[in-house]
């Protein structure tokens, strides 16, 4: 989707967890290791789009993750959303940025369904030691995430 703002858009970014391993994507514009993710629509929640981005890019079906002491109302007109384990802001371009929701998520299967419209030059399912492998050059943030995602959700 072409940014709904001209200086600041919201998206919502996902590290998903199967069987000890965290699945990361490498970006063919930035070369950069990244989350599953994109910008927020206006028609939809953020955990919406955590889903459906996940959906269109990799072909997951995935269930985000939810603190267990987290009691979430949902009762008619009032619904709360599952909270993001972090957020961030971050420039995209010198007069755009994003502000990022980061979830967590866990799926069924490590197979792979990958949209034509997808900008990655491959996707990777990432164990904790290959986040620190230097050969990847995962940034600092993205491997933080991406650990601290093993750490709550793998089982």
């Amino acid at each position: 989707m072409a940014h709904i703002h001209k200086k600041i858009d919201f998206t919502a970014e996902v590290f998903i967890v199967y069987q000890n391993k965290v699945l990361l994507r490498q970006h063919d514009k930035y070369k950069k290791w990244l989350s599953v993710g994109g910008h927020i629509e206006l028609d939809e929640n953020p955990n919406q789009a955590a889903v459906r981005e996940v959906k269109e890019e990799v072909g997951l079906e995935v269930k985000l993750y939810c603190p267990p002491s987290y009691q979430a109302v949902d009762q008619q007109g009032y619904k709360e959303l599952i909270p993001p384990e972090f957020m961030n802001i971050h420039r995209i371009n010198d007069t755009h940025q994003h502000i990022s929701l980061v979830y967590f998520a866990t799926t069924d299967t490590d197979q792979l369904i990958l949209s034509e419209d997808e900008k990655s030059d491959g996707c990777k399912w990432f164990s904790k030691d290959e986040l620190n492998d230097p050969q990847y050059g995962i940034s600092e943030a993205i491997q933080k995430y991406a650990k601290t995602a093993l750490e709550k959700v793998a089982k």
